[in-house]
């Protein structure tokens, strides 16, 4: 998750949300936001960081892949995670409001898929990151 946390430092003017994906303990892709920066509303870091993977590995399908990502995957991330065939998802902070993995809806029991998932590994810190964003925004829009 460290290295997610990183790549999610270097969003920008992007939501903090970042990832990576390892196949056989190494990191074979990361990303972070670039919906702003891009202009794409699909510029997700799960999306993002899946289209690299599958460039690398040469294929749509990222068996025996796991995925870290700093906050729990909306529905339109949720769903490429679990069509990508990724086998296991760790994610940071729960993400109460687009959550898709169990907090808002759980796409994973809905499409009957064998993803597994770890939610609330280093929390507290990728909550922070949210936090802080999103009191800078708030900041900006006072002034």
């Amino acid at each position: 998750m460290e290295y997610a946390i990183k790549e999610a430092m270097k969003c920008g003017t992007d939501v903090p949300i970042g990832c990576i994906i390892k196949k056989d303990g190494e990191i074979i892709a990361s990303a972070h936001n670039m919906r702003e920066k891009s202009g794409d509303v699909t510029a997700h870091a799960e999306i993002i960081a899946i289209k690299e993977a599958q460039k690398i590995l040469k294929s749509s399908r990222l068996n025996n892949c796991e995925m870290f990502v700093t906050l729990e995957p909306c529905p339109m991330c949720s769903w490429a995670i679990i069509q990508s065939g990724i086998k296991t998802l760790y994610f940071g902070a729960y993400n109460l409001q687009y959550g898709a993995m169990g907090s808002v809806i759980n796409l994973p029991q809905i499409a009957n898929s064998k993803l597994k998932i770890y939610g609330g590994i280093k929390e507290e810190e990728c909550k922070i990151l949210l936090d802080n964003f999103f009191k800078g925004i708030r900041n900006d829009n006072k002034n």
